[in-house]
């Protein structure tokens, strides 16, 4: 899922078509009737320790039907219950097996000193407003790093320990300052939300004199 913002509407971009043939290839292990009849059946909602995911049936394999649907499902079994602690055991399943993607995506990386007084976060379409004022800043000698995050649910599994070497953050959003409040309920960290609503992307001038204005604040 790919999420971007008001940006889109006011710029254009080449986008260079990917070589279907050079992407990389994820091997998907299907239930196979073999291995469900090993292990005494097929248990659609058995899940990996690892990853939490649950095998993937081909339709219409037979010794693997099961049931699909809305309704709650029984852990393991995957037959229709409706008690309330199966159901509150699979909602904390499905946000762990979330939040353990977490380990396979990469790390955030630090644009500038790892640490120091200000770092700058943003995601999505400021990307080029927020480089460009970043840099501007430090040839006039003021200290700030950036951050770019590619992606927010999971959120990168450092993003806590590099928010943690910075005493503040600015956070510049074209919205209503969601990021920044998720960063300060999560990480407790002192995020300054920057929001803009205006059907309009951000000025190079505009984040250059939020970073000025953040630097000559009393901390």
């Amino acid at each position: 899922i790919i999420l971007s913002e008001g940006y889109l509407a006011n710029s254009a971009e080449p986008w260079r078509i990917p070589d279907l043939d050079a992407l990389p290839r994820t091997t998907i292990p299907f239930a196979t009737p073999e291995a469900a009849e090993q292990a005494g059946g097929f248990h659609p909602y058995r899940r990996d320790p690892d990853t939490l995911a649950r095998p993937w049936a081909i339709p219409g394999t037979p010794g693997l039907e099961h049931r699909v649907g809305g309704l709650t499902k029984e852990d393991v079994t995957g037959n229709v219950v409706y008690g309330p602690e199966n159901h509150q055991r699979m909602i904390n399943l499905r946000a762990e097996k979330i939040a353990r993607i977490a380990d396979e995506i990469p790390h955030v990386e630090v644009d500038g000193a790892e640490s120091g007084e200000l770092l700058v976060i943003g995601w999505g379409g400021t990307h080029g407003s927020i480089t460009a004022a970043v840099e501007q800043s430090r040839e006039e000698g003021i200290e700030v790093s950036q951050v770019h995050l590619r992606h927010l649910n999971p959120l990168p599994a450092n993003l806590g320990t590099v928010l943690g070497r910075f005493r503040r953050i600015l956070c510049p959003e074209l919205n209503e300052g969601q990021l920044a409040m998720l960063l300060r309920s999560r990480y407790l960290a002192n995020v300054q939300s920057y929001s803009k609503i205006a059907g309009q992307p951000f000025k190079v001038w505009e984040i250059r004199e939020r970073i000025e204005a953040i630097m000559k604040e009393d901390f």
